[in-house]
């Protein structure tokens, strides 16, 4: 029988410690995992971690969830354990600025996004959701972190009592477990079962986590009726039989329960029949100065500060002293070496708080609350919020809520800081106007916990607190009102059929402060306005306010309005056309968003700019932005924003045109539970093109279906896998199924509108490829009536896509580079209708892909091939063969591979020359791409960044390099490669 160190049995819980262990072996394999550890209150679950932190060979971290009125603190189980690690000196926490919401000692520079909150967001583009930028760079640095301790050790996470978590902790803990992938750490949740009423927020989000491949629940059951007999006769060998049969009994298998009914009996007394009496029992066996002391102390919560406790005890240190000891040894506190003193459990300190009388507990909470107020310390405005008001101390109450929201702001906990705000606002009425925090009016709390709200992923609540803010706005200032109808057209952003009212909103705030001199609220209400403009195509309009945007931002020395401005600019100048001025706007942006760090400005305008490049097929200097892009969201913390997410779906795109498929498709491994799912399901929908162009078919037929569910989130989603979707049907030989996706995908953008123009394109080429297959089909069978409707459906997608082609860009006017090539591609396609194709039209669309999109131009030359051996051009067809190959061999694109080798089997074509050779290479390029990396001293990890691969795969590259060497070790086959003339020597 195990035993914890608090001597008490773990009995009937084998398989339990078994699965966790496992699950803890798994991670030091390298495989992250998490579990969600349930149970009723008192069942065991803190000494089953207990037991598995005690014989683990990993670094053990733990935090602790607080009852939301114990504590003002967001974040507290990762503010613990952010202490721990600093206090064992195992990283440089300063290098990680943005931990500083959770210690702040650590300093962080606030942002200059002009919202005029710390760390929210000024400005929204289209409907992405609104994001907090400090939050985002909090999760990031908390990320980073546990992945950097895994890279020395294997780690074990433990977060205890998940039911009180708050939730900003809850929004951290689903970042986390989304993104367990192959570090060496494993998260351990407990949490109270019996406590999760329907409506209990953490409901959802464990119905959300326990979906993810890496995490497992395990529910902790009460002990059988025989283990329960077991567990106290192990626990009281001294008891007679008949007692350790009533104590079994009426534990009901609780642990718990059961150890403070053998507490009862072994005492002589009758055994209570509730768990309240018996906890009771405890306590009553103290003397009157203990019982005063546990009481004061279940007052501040599941733990008290020695300090704050002899402040409101009242009784002198040597009584005080006295009467901890007492406590202590009867197994009611514990103390730990911060002189902090907490309830040996949750249920001791909930009894000893409901026998409390009502005046008593007014009084003590008021006590609390003075002594609270005298203090600076992180949270206390929380704390002396929750007293003031469960004292019915209303004025204080309101003043600590507005301090706290502040607070909870500044921590990079937008959910908490609109929990305080909307306490604000419930006093704010029964509060008299003398006894209101000065400087603080009822519409600046409406603007906050607008802001709060959309921060927090709540835009119905952003709104209705906006709208309530604009019936109390005051004409008498019109600045502070602008910025109330401002941040309303903000919050209605997000919400789609709400053109109309987001325009009269805005058109109020200019209303408002047309006349005024320039002001940072003057500035802000144009810049808003021209993106609302310039995004319903009203670009006359636009460009006005957007100058004029500039304009007054500079006079008022408000850059971040400016750089917002700038880049919409930049836009409108793309959509004329006017090429140079749209690149020196969008650069111009980004270099002012960098100056004053307003950062989701700044990720925006870099977003844009790589998407001007794009657009012209400038597909190097786009890769080039995007990578910029995404190190300095990594930079900044903001990895998983928005614009993070939305810079690395093009980062996929453009690297997998270009063909760094590696690159493509480490970045696009879809990161689980998102910030955004949205641009999530676009992450991993973009990454389709890898894993179908490869030839990974289950895994992307699988894909496919689950991003099938997602076609409504965004209209992107539809048109990028419905053409992957058709290529994937088309190498498979199911060209029936090919044209029915496409057919999907079409039917679906016209009904759902949009900028579809490029993709409906593309769609319409892969359409007419399967109609090609379909027509050859029937053909060779002889039937004619199956040949002539394939050959009619394909021509009339030709049609479509070259009448979808007059309709252009309506972001940019103009089709651009890759929109001509897929045109060129459909219009070849076209000619294999009747038999072979035209080796003019398919010469036309490989050298139109030759812009930069290797792939497509090495499939258009080996249908070009086919055409030239059709047209009996054996000589050009070889050469074509040969590009095709070349290109299909360095990407490992399988599919294309094959069918260039089947073409040249049937045409009796020798792709490859014989040539003499001094020495045979046996390493593949990106073999001696991580060989020479690792010979110059660089890491796994530091590899894969440089090459754009995971480490898992520069692992794996590794591992055929030391079997093709017969080393063992990583220094040994380099210093093989340097004997065997394989690498260069250093210089």
């Amino acid at each position: 029988m195990a035993r914890l160190g608090t001597g008490i049995p773990l009995v009937a819980r084998s398989r339990e410690m078994t699965r966790l262990r496992a699950a803890l072996d798994e991670a030091a394999r390298g495989q992250a995992g998490a579990v969600l550890l349930a149970g009723d209150a008192g069942v065991g679950k803190t000494r089953l971690v207990d037991e598995l932190s005690a014989a683990a060979d990993a670094l053990v971290l733990t935090g602790r969830c607080l009852d939301i009125g114990e504590t003002g603190l967001p974040y507290l189980p990762f503010t613990e354990v952010l202490g721990q690690v600093r206090e064992a000196g195992l990283l440089d926490i300063g290098a990680r600025p943005a931990l500083g919401r959770l210690l702040p000692e650590l300093a962080l520079p606030a942002s200059q996004d002009g919202s005029g909150l710390s760390g929210l967001p000024s400005h929204l583009v289209g409907r992405r959701p609104e994001q907090d930028v400090g939050q985002l760079q909090l999760f990031d640095a908390v990320h980073s972190m546990l992945y950097d301790l895994a890279e020395e050790r294997p780690v074990l996470l433990v977060l205890e009592d998940l039911h009180w978590a708050d939730a900003s902790t809850r929004y951290l803990l689903s970042f986390l477990f989304s993104r367990l992938r192959a570090q060496r750490l494993l998260i351990v949740g407990t949490y109270r079962s019996d406590d999760l009423h329907r409506s209990h927020p953490l409901r959802p989000l464990l119905n959300e986590l326990v979906r993810l491949p890496a995490v497992q629940r395990l529910d902790l059951t009460p002990l059988s009726a025989i283990d329960a007999r077991s567990f106290v006769a192990a626990l009281a060998d001294d008891l007679p039989d008949d007692v350790v049969l009533e104590v079994a009994e009426r534990s009901d298998g609780n642990p718990f329960f059961a150890e403070e009914l053998i507490a009862v009996a072994t005492r002589g007394s009758g055994i209570p029949w509730t768990l309240a009496e018996v906890l009771l029992a405890r306590i009553e066996r103290l003397s009157p100065t203990a019982q005063h002391v546990v009481r004061v102390a279940s007052v501040s919560g599941r733990s008290v500060r020695h300090d704050l406790l002899r402040q409101v005890a009242g009784t002198d240190d040597v009584a005080l002293d006295a009467a901890l000891r007492e406590a202590v040894q009867h197994h009611v506190l514990l103390v730990n070496r911060d002189e902090v003193y907490m309830f040996r459990h949750a249920l001791l300190r909930e009894a000893v708080y409901g026998d409390l009388l009502p005046g008593e507990r007014v009084r003590l909470h008021s006590a609390y609350a003075s002594r609270i107020a005298a203090t600076s310390d992180r949270g206390a405005a929380a704390a002396l919020a929750h007293h003031s008001l469960e004292s019915h101390d209303l004025p204080r109450a309101l003043r600590a809520s507005v301090d706290a929201a502040q607070e909870a702001q500044a921590a990079g906990a937008p959910a908490e800081a609109l929990r305080h705000l909307e306490q604000a606002l419930k006093l704010w009425q029964a509060v008299p106007a003398a006894e209101r925090p000065a400087g603080v009016t009822e519409l600046m709390l409406l603007r906050r916990a607008s802001w709060a709200a959309g921060t927090a992923g709540q835009p119905e609540r952003a709104i209705a607190f906006a709208r309530s803010g604009t019936l109390l706005v005051d004409a008498e200032a019109p600045e502070e009102a602008a910025e109330m109808w401002r941040r309303f057209a903000q919050a209605l952003q997000v919400i789609d059929g709400t053109e109309d009212e987001k325009f009269s909103a805005i058109e109020e705030a200019w209303r408002l402060v047309r006349d005024r001199p320039a002001s940072p609220a003057r500035a802000w209400v144009l810049a808003v306005w021209a993106a609302a403009l310039r995004h319903d195509r009203k670009y006359t309009e636009a460009r006005e306010r957007a100058e004029e945007a500039v304009r007054d931002g500079r006079a008022a020395g408000a850059e971040a309005a400016v750089a917002d401005a700038l880049a919409t600019l930049g836009l409108l100048d793309e959509a004329a056309s006017e090429v140079e001025s749209a690149r020196d706007r969008l650069e111009e942006a980004v270099a002012c968003a960098m100056e004053v760090e307003a950062v989701s400005t700044e990720l925006r305008a870099r977003y844009f700019l790589g998407l001007h490049h794009y657009d012209l097929g400038e597909l190097a200097d786009a890769a080039r932005v995007f990578d910029e892009g995404m190190a300095r969201a990594k930079q900044t913390g903001l990895t998983w924003s928005s614009y993070g997410l939305e810079l690395r779906i093009l980062q996929v795109l453009t690297r997998y045109y270009i063909g760094e498929w590696e690159g493509a498709a480490v970045a696009a491994e879809p990161p689980g539970l998102r910030v955004s799912s949205t641009v999530s399901a676009r992450l991993a929908a973009a990454g389709t093109h890898v894993t179908v162009s490869r030839g990974e078919f289950d895994q992307a037929e699988r894909l496919l279906g689950e991003l099938r569910s997602d076609w409504h989130r965004d209209l992107q989603i539809a048109l990028i896998t419905g053409g992957t979707g058709a290529e994937l049907a088309l190498w498979r030989g199911q060209p029936e199924l090919a044209v029915e996706r496409v057919s999907d995908a079409i039917e679906w953008t016209r009904r759902e509108g949009g900028d579809w123009a490029l993709a409906g394109i593309r769609l319409a080429a892969l359409g007419v490829a399967g109609y090609v297959e379909l027509a050859a089909r029937a053909r060779r069978r002889r039937d004619a009536a199956a040949e002539g409707a394939a050959v009619g459906a394909g021509r009339e997608l030709a049609e479509y896509a070259r009448t979808t082609a007059d309709l252009g860009s309506p972001r940019t006017g103009s089709m651009g580079p890759e929109g001509r090539a897929w045109l060129a591609r459909a219009a070849a396609e076209e000619s294999r209708l009747g038999g072979a194709g035209d080796t003019g039209l398919w010469r036309a669309a490989a050298d139109a892909f030759a812009f930069g999109s290797v792939f497509e131009e090495a499939v258009c030359r080996w249908r070009l091939a086919e055409a030239l051996l059709a047209a009996d051009q054996r000589d050009a067809a070889i050469a074509e063969l040969r590009l095709a190959d070349a290109v299909a061999d360095r990407l490992g694109a399988v599919p294309l591979r094959d069918a260039v080798h089947l073409v040249a089997r049937r045409a009796r074509v020798a792709l490859h020359a014989e040539a003499a050779r001094s020495q045979v290479d046996p390493f593949t390029p990106r073999e001696r791409s991580v060989l020479g990396l690792v010979a110059l001293g660089r890491t796994n990890r530091e590899v894969g960044e440089e090459l754009y691969i995971s480490e898992k795969t520069v692992s794996v590259h590794l591992t055929r390099i030391m079997a093709k060497l017969g080393a063992s070790r990583r220094a040994e086959a380099v210093a093989i490669a340097y004997d065997r003339g394989l690498l260069d020597q250093p210089g």
